[in-house]
């Protein structure tokens, strides 16, 4: 989560209870009146009023296309939402709430799974929805260290038909559809912050098997998006990501979210004018208010890493900027993609990710139920998702050097012991030896195991 948030004051427009009563009443008829199947041409309408001045409201990150960031605030409710249409609650013939697996690796349990939402396509579009989420998972897991641990990740595509197909601000800001998720470019008067309605998200994310991880998918070309970095919900997920589906970049948006909701990285952008930091140390591991001599002498932070190359480019060091202030803290390289887009994560950064993606998965897991009994003439098998991962077999805390690396170890080659029905301890361990861990505590993060009983 990010250090520190700017101080914003925002105006709304509409004043009155009637105003707002009378303006909620025209949005829902409206709603009502379009066909559940097909596409609906989209209205030309002033846009609509905006939501009530104390209606809750969280910061956002907007992005540019020129991969600049910056912050706003977004109501958490939408103006542009479609009335219910109740299919939600039992998916029918159109589809709606329909769950399909775009990536399975394996057991939810044992996997960090990510929940992928469309907004803004109707019945005929579901199959370009699917397109178009499985599109942005090939532009995230292109970026390191997605591209290394892919196998430890499962993608849920959740249909959410919407009774018109597009987005409200697309193409400009006349423009209004009422979708499944209520999603709207303009979203605090910034053209490319493409916001949603944060409790339907909720309750379409409900039905996949789990959410670790959610990404809207909204049925549009215009680069835009947004990052709600603070939202916790009850299903478990931290934060939701908004990308245009049909805009090649916007992938790049949802790699940064990540960097917030999984690495628990801070932005290292910075505002003109905000001040110098006068706060404590930052717990984020990207920011810090020490130098770099002063990080090595007090083994801290990112001090292990600091004089090597960083794949962002540059060399780790402490420069000068970072958590929304221009001086006082510093990050660890000069331009990572928590600093602005099109970047790759700096070694600190992809450190703290691969932290992140085994708080949710795991190294070593097996078809067979730990704890299951076996004998000698079964069948065991293990899966080591990540390339590299050293495994390692012991049979009553003895390793057996012979099964070293085997994913199907032979059962009968085991030297049992003692009567017949004696159970032995067979357990497996799974180390990731990745060079890109530094932190020792981390590391033992890195490391799994499993056991079952064996009897001859």
């Amino acid at each position: 989560m990010p250090t520190s948030t700017r101080t914003r004051t925002d105006s709304t427009t509409g004043t009155g209870t009637g105003l707002r009563r009378r303006t909620a009443a025209v949005l829902l008829t409206a709603a009502l009146a379009v066909p559940l199947l097909g596409a609906a041409p989209a209205r030309s309408a002033p846009a609509a009023a905006a939501p009530a001045a104390d209606a809750p409201r969280h910061p956002v990150e907007a992005f540019a296309e020129d991969g600049t960031i910056s912050r706003g605030t977004a109501p958490a409710a939408s103006p542009y939402l479609a009335a219910p249409t109740g299919a939600l609650a039992a998916p029918g013939t159109d589809g709606d709430g329909e769950v399909t697996a775009l990536v399975h690796n394996g057991d939810p349990a044992a996997k960090l799974d990510v929940v992928v939402i469309g907004d803004g396509y109707n019945a005929q579009e579901q199959g370009k929805f699917r397109t178009d989420a499985a599109e942005k998972w090939r532009e995230i897991t292109a970026v390191e260290p997605y591209a290394s641990y892919r196998r430890l990740f499962n993608v849920w595509a959740v249909s959410a038909v919407s009774p018109e197909s597009g987005v409200t601000g697309d193409p400009d800001r006349t423009t209004v559809r009422h979708t499944a998720l209520g999603s709207y470019f303009w979203c605090d008067n910034v053209e490319r912050l493409l916001c949603v309605d944060e409790k339907a998200v909720d309750r379409y994310a409900a039905k996949a098997p789990q959410a670790d991880l959610v990404i809207v998918v909204s049925n549009s070309t215009k680069y835009g998006g947004a990052g709600y970095n603070d939202v916790k919900s009850a299903l478990g997920y931290e934060g939701i990501a908004t990308v245009a589906g049909g805009n090649a970049k916007s992938g790049q948006i949802a790699v940064h979210e990540t960097g917030h909701s999984l690495g628990k990285l801070a932005d290292e952008y910075a505002y003109d004018g905000q001040g110098t930091y006068q706060g404590a140390e930052p717990p984020e591991a990207n920011l810090s208010t020490l130098t770099a001599d002063r990080m090595r002498a007090q083994g801290t932070k990112w001090s292990r890493w600091l004089g090597q190359a960083s794949p962002d480019g540059g060399t780790v060091g402490s420069y000068e900027g970072g958590g929304y202030y221009p001086t006082g803290l510093y990050r660890p390289t000069e331009n990572s993609i928590m600093r602005s887009l099109g970047r790759e994560f700096n070694l600190p950064g992809r450190e703290a990710m691969i932290a992140g993606f085994y708080r949710h998965a795991t190294p070593l897991t097996s078809p067979t139920p730990t704890g299951a009994r076996l004998t000698t003439a079964d069948r065991l098998t293990v899966d080591l998702p990540v390339a590299g991962t050293r495994l390692h077999w012991y049979l009553d805390g003895r390793e057996q050097p012979g099964l070293r690396g085997r994913t199907a170890p032979d059962l009968g080659a085991l030297h049992l012991t003692g009567p017949r029905s004696r159970p032995h301890l067979l357990t497996a361990v799974a180390t990731d030896p990745t060079p890109a861990v530094a932190d020792p505590a981390l590391r033992a993060e890195l490391t799994r195991s499993l056991s079952w009983s064996v009897t001859r």
